[in-house]
């Protein structure tokens, strides 16, 4: 072998090697420090008034709140009229799981006109209802249970 071809091997194998441990620390941060969220999104910032969600209107019979039922949080609960509801391990989870099986910003639970939807937020484990996993945004009916990791959630009036 001569002696360029065997530099360029070299030079691509540390290449090769320094692209896993960024992406390993980058990881790490991630998890640690939850994903960075753009200026406009902080609770800080002021929205403007287009940007505003309306919020669900409140029918007899609707559902009013998202409940642990099962896992290590269960009876904590997130009043749906502070919708988009954000579930995950993160600080700023309306509901803040403590379960090994979920991300920092795992699912969200938002309304669109007299419906609920979760969503999965591109989690590593999946946000499933029933045995089936979600890979899109689906609607939630009253007592639908949901599972995040080994946690169940429901929607309860």
């Amino acid at each position: 072998m001569s002696e360029l071809t065997l530099f360029l091997i070299r030079f691509a194998y540390l290449a090769v090697l320094w692209i896993f441990v960024l992406s390993a620390i980058s990881v790490v941060r991630s998890d640690m420090f939850g994903a960075r969220v753009p200026e406009g999104a902080r609770g800080g910032a002021k929205p403007d008034k287009a940007s505003k969600q309306p919020k669900p209107s409140r029918r007899r019979g609707a559902p009013t709140h998202l409940l642990v039922v099962e896992g290590a949080n269960a009876g904590e609960r997130a009043e749906l009229a502070d919708a988009p509801l954000l579930i995950g391990r993160g600080s700023d989870a309306a509901i803040r799981l403590d379960d090994d099986y979920v991300s920092t910003r795992h699912a969200r639970v938002a309304a669109s006109g007299d419906q609920w939807y979760v969503e999965d937020l591109g989690s590593t484990n999946g946000t499933y209802i029933g045995s089936s996993r979600l890979t899109q945004p689906t609607t939630l009916t009253l007592g639908t249970q949901v599972r995040i990791g080994k946690t169940i959630l429901e929607l309860r009036k």
